[in-house]
């Protein structure tokens, strides 16, 4: 009875451990994963981005198309972008002309398509009404209406001499984009872009781990070299006039 009794409580001991540890665990679990999410958080992500790459193209179809969820609708977009590119650009074909040869080839088919049914008593072809709605243009026009307006606003933020920083950073994009104008054109320009947009994004979602700190690297650097470029030549500068304050 005496070594019955020993084991119940040696059992009992160790039921009472295994409860006290187990209850310790799940707290220490969640602390490592609130501390494993911090470190996370704290990562330097390119252009201070806080949301995923899908997400910062706006994370609906055009999102898709860029990233390549989608191989056929991207590859299908590549692929004409280059032919148009090819038959504009290599082969000198005028955008007019093209439109217009177009049209008259399938007006001509549709045309005899429609008159030979007659001859060989079938059925005419079904040509669907057409339509442009108004919604998405309407929805198009503002957002366009709304960048134009805030490009506006921050042109006059640096005409009036109020941000020396951006003052330069459009000086020197416009710059570069002048000297890329004298390369190729615009249409050979619009070209590059969208090839980019379908090369760089989907490189860099593979690869973000090990892009993520060079570009970390480099705008620290960046920052170091424009604090003495601030200190030597920009703070000599004199400054126009302040914002009015609100009171």
């Amino acid at each position: 009875m005496a070594e019955h009794e020993d084991t119940k409580g040696e059992s009992l001991i160790e039921e009472i451990t295994e409860k006290f540890h187990g209850g310790d665990s799940s707290p220490s679990s969640e602390s490592e994963d609130e501390k494993h999410s911090e470190l996370k958080a704290k990562i330097y992500r390119l252009f201070g981005r806080e949301k995923p790459v899908h997400q910062v193209f706006g994370g609906g179809k055009s999102a898709d198309v860029l990233l390549w969820r989608n191989k056929k609708i991207s590859a299908g977009a590549l692929g004409v972008s280059t032919a148009l590119w090819v038959l504009f650009e290599l082969m000198e074909y005028h955008l007019l002309t093209l439109v217009c040869h177009g049209l008259i080839l399938t007006l001509a088919i549709l045309f005899l398509w429609s008159n030979g049914t007659t001859f060989i008593h079938k059925s005419p072809p079904r040509i669907p009404e057409v339509s442009i709605p108004e919604q998405p243009i309407l929805q198009f026009v503002s957002v366009l209406r709304f960048e134009i307006n805030r490009t506006l606003f921050v042109l006059r933020e640096i005409a009036l001499g109020r941000d020396l920083k951006k003052f330069l950073a459009v000086i020197a994009s416009l710059w570069l984009l002048s000297i890329v104008g004298m390369w190729c054109n615009f249409l050979t320009l619009f070209y590059i872009v969208f090839v980019l947009l379908h090369i760089v994004p989907v490189l860099y979602e593979k690869h973000e781990d090990k892009v993520d700190p060079l570009a970390e690297k480099l705008m620290i650097e960046i920052k170091k070299q424009y604090a003495v470029f601030e200190e030597k030549v920009l703070s000599k500068i004199p400054r126009g006039p302040l914002k009015d304050k609100k009171h």
